[in-house]
C-alpha cells in the first residue's frame, strides 16, 4: 500500500517495515508498513500532499497512551521530531511550544519564566500534540484552560488554525477533525514566582510517584472517568487489582493502570482490558470507555 508512494519531494527519513514496539511505552507491538520523521512543518505537509488518501495514517508523540496491535499498522505513521519540540517563551506570559514537545518540558521551562498554570502538565506523560488531541488534562486543570490557539495541516498539506473555542474541547476530546495533524500551541500563563511553581510540580511528581506505577511498561490511564465515577475506584470494586493474562497485569499501585510485564504482547493487554471491562459492567452495570489508544491490526 505505501510502497509505491513517490517521497522524492520529501527531506525526512523514511523507513519501511519500521518497527513501532521502541515508540510505545507498553515497548509491545508490531511494524508500520511506512514510518516517516518530517524534517520540519513544509516538510510533513509535503508528503501529505503525496500520501494517497485511502492510506490510513496514525500520528505518534511519546507513545505513552498507545497500544499497537500483534500485527502492526497497515498504512503510514508520522513521527514529531526536534523540528516540533520547541519551547518559546513569548510576552504577556505566553507559551509557544510544538506539538512534539515533551509536556513536562513545557511546564518546566513556564515555571522557570515565572509563568504559572501550567504546573498540570508536569502530570501528563505526553506531548502537546497528544494533549491538544486529547485535551490532557491533570490534577483540575486541562489543555483549555490555557490554550489560545493551535495550528496543524490538514491531509490535504494544507496549514489550519483554531482557536479554543474551536476545538471543541470536553473531557479527553477534542472535536477537530482525526486528519488534522497539530504542529504547535499558543498558550497562556499569568504571573507567578518560579520557587512556588516548581514546588507545586515537585508536589505532583510525589503524588503520582506514590500513587501510580511510574517506572513500569505502562500505558498511563487505561480507562476515560466514567460521568460521576472513578474508573480505578470501579476496577477495584470489580476485583481486578493484580488480575493478570498472560505478561499483562492491572496494577496492584493504582488499578487503572495496566503493566506489560516480560513477555507481555499486545493482545495480552487488550485481552486484559476488556477482561476489566467486562467484569466492571457485570459488577456495577458501567461500561468502561478505553482512554489508551489502540491501533492496527491483531
Amino acid at each position: 500500500m505505501t510502497r509505491g508512494i513517490d517521497v522524492s519531494s520529501v527531506r525526512g527519513a523514511v523507513v519501511y517495515d519500521a518497527p513501532l514496539a521502541p515508540y510505545s511505552w507498553f515497548k509491545v507491538g508490531g511494524k508500520a508498513d511506512l514510518l516517516f520523521t518530517p524534517e520540519d512543518e513544509a516538510d510533513l505537509g509535503a508528503f501529505l500532499k503525496v500520501l494517497p488518501s485511502d492510506v490510513p495514517l496514525l500520528v505518534i508523540g511519546l507513545g505513552s497512551n498507545l497500544l499497537v496491535r500483534d500485527g502492526g499498522y497497515r498504512g503510514a505513521v508520522i513521527r514529531l521530531g526536534k523540528a516540533f519540540q520547541t519551547i518559546i517563551v513569548e510576552p504577556d506570559h505566553r507559551i509557544r511550544a510544538g506539538a512534539g514537545a515533551v509536556d513536562v518540558k513545557v511546564a518546566r521551562q513556564a515555571a522557570e519564566a515565572g509563568i504559572a498554570d501550567f504546573s498540570f502538565l508536569r502530570g501528563i506523560p505526553g506531548t502537546i500534540g497528544g494533549a491538544l488531541r486529547m485535551n490532557g488534562g491533570a490534577y483540575g486543570a486541562e489543555m483549555r484552560d490555557v490554550l489560545i490557539s493551535a495550528r496543524g495541516i490538514d491531509r490535504a498539506g494544507v496549514i489550519r488554525t483554531f482557536d479554543c473555542r474551536q476545538m471543541g474541547f470536553r473531557y479527553r476530546h477534542s472535536a477537530v477533525a482525526e486528519d488534522v495533524i497539530f504542529t504547535e500551541a499558543l498558550m497562556q500563563g499569568r504571573p507567578g514566582e518560579p520557587e512556588t511553581i516548581l514546588a507545586e510540580m515537585g508536589a505532583i511528581t510525589e503524588a503520582r510517584s506514590a500513587t501510580q506505577p511510574v517506572n513500569t511498561r505502562t500505558g498511563g490511564s487505561t480507562f476515560k472517568n466514567p460521568q460521576a465515577a472513578k474508573a480505578w475506584e470501579l476496577i477495584d470494586r470489580a476485583g481486578c487489582r493484580g488480575l493478570r493474562i498472560g505478561g499483562a497485569q492491572v496494577s496492584e499501585l493504582h488499578t487503572n493502570f495496566l503493566i506489560a510485564h516480560e513477555g507481555a504482547t499486545a493482545s495480552d493487554i487488550e485481552a486484559l482490558g476488556e477482561e476489566v471491562r467486562r467484569r466492571v459492567s457485570e459488577q456495577s452495570g458501567i461500561s468502561l470507555e478505553w482512554e489508551i489508544k489502540r491501533v492496527g491490526e491483531v
